[in-house]
């Protein structure tokens, strides 16, 4: 059962009231701290143990009991944290009074926590959209700018077709310029090259790479291109390919805000963001092509270990279509 911090043994309560004067630590950070060491009391209790004798052996022990329970890593993490900070700091307190009172008080040898590690959180895979709900989400998009014929669905289509057709980052994507510019005033993070269908953009830690824009995608684009030539009023740094209605380069909210609601729209499950277009590029390139280089390529990640996430999402994918095919598949399940 867990103790009520009034019931926390004096040293602990004596730690806490330090970290929020000293450290000035938040109510809620407090209140996970006094659970965590509401925990060792009770721990400690139930096997009785003195708080004062716990061993290396012990937290071992009961950082087990908390694995059994189902607590996350992260959780587990954080209450060996507590306890570790505790001891750190009872072990400080005993050294300051000896010093003052020359005597030798009954100390711990050394800290009961040290080396002991929570389990390893586990690597949670990047959201995907299957491919059916990516292409109703890009179908919604193309539908309302044929439908609608103004600058946001025409823009909108645009930025959700390149999105899904070239892996790009929303940064990069809001990066890229009409064309290549290089002067004193400006120079271009990433351009289109419309001849070649090609996009380049810079990504992380500086590095430029460009990677393939498919047909459909241009076709969008180029919609978009001719409308942002000729209904807004654009200047000598409206080079931006995605602009807002005043001539603006769009900013990352806009883009977020407008993919959410034609999500919504379109029949989505899910809550779509930027990013999750481009992990469904990742996974959808990779289950027709098993090509893992070529993946890690277009998404510009300098290692291959980054990419191979994928292949995980790739299996997933491949699990679901057995267990929905295979006439046993679902033989002894209850």
């Amino acid at each position: 059962m867990k103790l009520k911090p009034a019931n926390l043994h004096p040293l602990m309560q004596e730690y806490l009231h330090e970290l929020h004067i000293l450290r000035q630590l938040s109510a809620h950070t407090l209140k996970a701290y006094g659970m965590d060491l509401g925990d060792l009391q009770s721990f400690a209790q139930d096997d009785s143990v003195d708080l004062l004798k716990v061993t290396n052996a012990h937290v071992r022990r009961w950082a087990g009991r908390l694995h059994s329970k189902d607590k996350s890593s992260r959780t587990i993490a954080r209450a060996l944290s507590a306890w570790r900070g505790w001891y750190e700091w009872l072990t400080e307190k005993n050294a300051r009074h000896d010093a003052q009172s020359g005597k030798v008080s009954a100390q711990l040898a050394a800290n009961p926590v040290d080396d002991v590690k929570a389990p390893k959180r586990l690597k949670s895979l990047p959201k995907a959209l299957s491919v059916e709900q990516a292409l109703a989400l890009v179908n919604q998009a193309v539908k309302e700018a044929d439908e609608k014929k103004d600058l946001e669905s025409i823009r909108d289509a645009a930025i959700i077709d390149l999105l899904y057709s070239s892996g790009l980052r929303l940064s990069e994507l809001l990066g890229i310029d009409v064309m290549q510019s290089k002067d004193r005033q400006h120079e271009s993070a990433g351009w289109l090259d419309w001849d070649a269908a090609e996009v380049t953009v810079l990504g992380k830690g500086g590095k430029r790479r460009s990677v393939p824009v498919g047909a459909p995608a241009m076709k969008s684009l180029m919609a978009w291109r001719s409308i942002r030539d000729s209904d807004i009023n654009l200047n000598a740094e409206s080079i931006a390919l995605f602009l807002s209605a005043n001539g603006k380069r769009l900013s990352p909210r806009t883009v977020q805000a407008r993919l959410r609601t034609l999500a919504i729209r379109a029949g989505l499950p899910t809550h779509v963001h930027p990013h999750m277009m481009r992990h469904s590029f990742a996974s959808h390139v990779l289950q027709s092509s098993q090509d893992l280089r070529a993946v890690q390529e277009m998404l510009g990640h300098a290692s291959i270990a980054s990419t191979q996430i994928y292949t995980s999402l790739d299996f997933q994918h491949l699990a679901q279509a057995y267990d929905k095919a295979h006439p046993r598949a679902k033989a002894g399940k209850a």
